[in-house]
């Protein structure tokens, strides 16, 4: 029962203290204050009502929300192919450097570039250019291939080939003292 009392009070008194009272002070000037100044002639200011915007149920997106299904398109290049990899035999390069080229038809459109993937990670700049020189890569066996890049996105990438890149050793007396 002395909740309810309690409650209700605050619920009358809640209007009273959202008045706001204009008067002019001692000094003066134009003053505004949410308690009825004592012994001074102030008036009550009447506010226009606030801006606000409902808030909207939070939804989950439905079938009818989602966004189309991407379709592929046909890749903008009929033929990209890497060329000048041996394929049935060692790359001899005792520097570890070499060329590619890239075969393209049609040639490459506007804002694209060619990007060759090493062994699955970017190599080197992206180049409009078709020829792609590799430096100092490791003896071994290594994966390459060319992407066709649009502002960042690949557009295309070529079929992967495998490689084996023959150094001379690193213990040959024929090799030159750094």
């Amino acid at each position: 029962m002395r909740s309810c009392i309690i409650c209700l009070l605050l619920a009358v008194a809640l209007p009273a203290s959202a008045q706001i009272y204009k008067y002019t002070d001692a000094a003066g000037n134009t003053a505004y204050s949410s308690q009825k100044p004592e012994g001074i002639k102030a008036e009550t200011v009447e506010l226009q009502p606030l801006n606000s915007i409902e808030s909207q149920p939070h939804t989950a997106p439905g079938p009818s929300r989602q966004t189309p299904p991407v379709v592929p398109q046909q890749p903008p290049y009929a033929v990209l192919e890497l060329t000048g990899l041996p394929n049935a035999e060692a790359l001899r390069a005792n520097g570890g450097n070499f060329t590619v080229s890239v075969h393209l038809e049609p040639k490459l459109f506007g804002d694209d570039l060619l990007q060759l993937v090493l062994d699955g990670q970017p190599y080197g700049q992206p180049s409009n250019v078709p020829y792609m020189q590799l430096v100092d890569i490791d003896r071994g066996d290594h994966s390459l291939a060319v992407q066709v890049l649009n502002n960042g996105t690949v557009m295309q990438t070529s079929a992967t080939q495998t490689f084996t890149v023959q150094r001379i050793s690193v213990n040959s007396p024929a090799r030159p003292k750094p």
